[in-house]
């Protein structure tokens, strides 16, 4: 459980001006699935024909095999499907909820390699649901939505394993920022990604948080003073994407590198992303410092050991389970 209780003290830690600002104090039940404001104050979202929906979103515990073909992953990949096409797949509170439990499920399973993360229909994410952000539904009501929001990037960020966002259509703030926040990101040639809440007076500083690290600030600024989209192949020029393919071969070349992935060692790969994280912030010298310190504990894996014992012997290594 060291996974799910380190991902969970981390949501318990989150900063108290994100939580709550001049107002009163957050009503009881704050950012919990079924609490007041949720309850009381919006629709029920609804409820897709996806195998295992919930609220919004439907999760499979393993990649679908190909027609014909064996899933030779099975069991570890997780598969986060935003199912709400109706509404654009917008980041409503249910949503985001629904998101958070999904990431956090089974997060210590030796199994679970990586996750992908996709959207049914033509839009990935459009973002916030808006009617969720009118003053009818109050400043508490509001921090929620946007502390849960970002507890859920911050949970991808912290994920012991690869979180992979797969790309079909447009993605517009959160869910531009949703994209930002992945550790790879495959789009399709036919998707677009913009920040437009500057455009209804609403300006998109919790996207910029997420966009403004995986671009650069000038490309950043232009997406955010403008709210004009910028196209997959822009989105890869400048670092928010890893990948574009054409429409067609998006979930094969998806399903490729998460099979890549599943197939090394968890220990392995969960330290080399925790440490690459924490050392990007860094001067030279403690990036280096907290580097060499990972790669010692590294050797000290059994898999560290298996690996290069394997390379020696030349032969595949066999990691551990």
């Amino acid at each position: 459980m060291a996974a799910v209780a380190a991902l969970r003290l981390l949501r318990a830690q989150v900063p108290g001006w994100l939580r709550r600002g001049p107002c009163a104090p957050l009503p009881a039940g704050f950012c919990t699935r079924g609490s007041a404001s949720a309850a009381g104050r919006q629709e029920p979202e609804p409820r897709p024909t996806v195998a295992r929906q919930r609220d919004g979103i439907s999760r499979s515990s393993q990649l679908r095999s190909r027609p014909g073909g064996k899933a030779s992953v099975a069991l570890r990949a997780g598969n986060i499907i935003l199912s709400n096409p109706k509404k654009r797949n917008a980041l409503s509170l249910a949503m985001l909820t629904s998101l958070q439990n999904d990431i956090l499920h089974e997060a210590d399973s030796k199994d679970l390699r990586v996750i992908i993360i996709s959207a049914e229909g033509p839009v990935f994410s459009s973002g916030h649901d808006l009617k969720e952000l009118t003053e009818e539904q109050g400043r508490d009501h509001h921090a929620e939505i946007f502390q849960t929001c970002s507890e859920v990037m911050m949970l991808i960020r912290n994920h012991p394993v690869p979180v992979i966002a797969m790309v079909n259509g447009l993605a517009t703030a959160a869910g531009c920022q949703l994209v930002a926040s992945c550790d790879i990101a495959i789009a399709s040639d036919k998707s677009s990604f913009a920040t437009p809440g500057v455009n209804i007076g609403l300006f998109c500083s919790t996207p910029a948080v997420a966009l403004g690290r995986a671009v650069p600030r000038k490309v950043a600024l232009e997406m955010l003073f403008t709210g004009e989209p910028i196209s997959a192949q822009e989105a890869l020029l400048h670092g928010l994407l890893s990948k574009v393919v054409p429409e067609e071969q998006l979930e094969e070349e998806t399903m490729r590198i998460a099979r890549k992935i599943a197939s090394l060692s968890r220990p392995v790969v969960s330290l080399g992303k925790a440490t690459f994280y924490k050392q990007l912030p860094q001067d030279l010298r403690t990036a280096y410092y907290l580097a060499s310190q990972t790669m010692v504990d590294n050797l000290g894996l059994q898999d560290g050991q298996e690996g290069i014992k394997a390379f020696i012997e030349k032969r595949k290594p066999v990691w551990s389970p």
